[in-house]
């Protein structure tokens, strides 16, 4: 895949470049990094959950730096994978599937599948789908920024009892999990582990594979080595010698601080308020639900505005009210239009959910050197 031209650091690009809309600056090395840490840190299989940002040149980076497993939610998915790297492991595990995306799963050659429902896993067991049959488990933990375990999930009986039946039909059984997303404390990879180790035992079934799940911090939010040593520790105190094979499946914490998104400030009005070419129905959505990222203000010139802050409401381009960022946000009080507004850690999930909404959305991608 051809590489954009590579710019030193967004600032640059901005100064040189005077972009007319929003541009979303990419930095391979970071993601190469990144992906370096977790093969380095994380005791077994690291695969990467598309879903977090379906980015070809994500993709192909990930793939280029040893990534050779990806968690894929749909057959959009799955192709997109097969296109980029067509001998990759593909893990489908989204927990509910129709009959046609079984088929699909089928024949793309899917290598491991989660189940968390009686009646999907007949689904399963009736097509005969290749690979491993992973069981998702669910628990009251605490400590991310959202739930997981409300849509997806067995509790811990429930699960036991999925594992038995994925056993009597002569399958070989594993458990999923995820705690949640932006989970830095260990403690809950420690709990998932323990409960997967305790419902195997309850249904007398040796897991033949672990997966435990996604939810790590991005780099700017929690260190990952506590959380891999706690893997390491639980599973040796919660599985007789040899543990089952560990397998990962990070998404926002891969992404998220390899991608900024610079948004021009379309108006500063008399009130204070702010108005940016993208929001919420843009690269911007998770921040009603996790919070403004972090960010910088740079002048046209690609300068760092550094006058003292002032809280001002932020709103996005759209004609609807709710296109605002969920807090003000204290922005230099020399603040005007023309300037950019550079927010940091928004590779995840912005080009996921990103809409067309009144026509925005739209932003150009510049790979960069470093985002910093």
């Amino acid at each position: 895949m051809q590489q954009p031209a590579l710019h030193e650091t967004p600032a640059r690009h901005l100064r040189a470049a005077r972009p007319a809309r929003p541009v979303l600056y990419f930095a391979p090395k970071a993601l190469a990094e990144r992906a370096a840490a977790f093969r380095a840190g994380f005791p077994g299989e690291v695969t990467f959950a598309v879903k977090a940002n379906p980015d070809p040149a994500v993709i192909e980076n990930l793939a280029r730096a040893g990534i050779a497993g990806f968690d894929v939610a749909s057959p959009a998915e799955m192709a997109l994978v097969r296109g980029i790297a067509p001998a990759a492991r593909l893990h489908y595990h989204n927990p509910i599937r129709s009959d046609a995306e079984i088929a699909e799963g089928v024949r793309r050659g899917c290598a491991s599948w989660s189940v968390d429902d009686p009646l999907q896993l007949e689904k399963l067991l009736a097509a005969r789908v290749p690979g491993l049959i992973l069981v998702r488990l669910k628990l009251p933990v605490k400590g991310a920024r959202y739930d997981f375990g409300s849509k997806f999930g067995a509790d811990p009986a429930a699960a036991a009892a999925l594992l038995r039946r994925v056993a009597r039909a002569g399958r070989k059984a594993g458990v999923t999990f995820h705690p949640g997303t932006q989970c830095p404390d260990p403690a809950a990879w420690t709990a998932y582990i323990r409960a997967a180790a305790d419902a195997a035992r309850a249904a007398g079934v040796p897991l033949a594979h672990l997966n435990v799940g996604g939810g790590f911090p991005s780099a700017s939010a929690g260190p990952l080595a506590p959380i891999f040593d706690a893997i390491r520790d639980a599973v040796a105190a919660a599985f007789d010698a040899p543990p089952p094979p560990l397998s990962c499946e990070p998404g926002r914490a891969m992404v998220a601080d390899c991608f900024a998104l610079a948004a021009r400030v379309k108006a500063v009005r008399a009130d204070g308020a702010a108005f940016l070419d993208d929001g919420i129905y843009g690269h911007l959505s998770e921040a009603p639900l996790i919070g403004t990222p972090r960010f910088a203000v740079l002048s046209p010139e690609g300068e760092e505005r550094s006058a003292p802050a002032i809280p001002r409401t932020v709103f996005g381009p759209t004609c609807d009210s709710l296109d605002r960022l969920p807090e003000p946000a204290a922005l230099p009080a020399d603040t005007r239009e023309g300037d950019w507004m550079l927010f940091h850690g928004v590779g995840a999930y912005g080009q996921s959910n990103m809409t067309r909404f009144n026509g925005y959305g739209l932003a150009d991608t510049v790979n960069v050197a470093r985002l910093l």
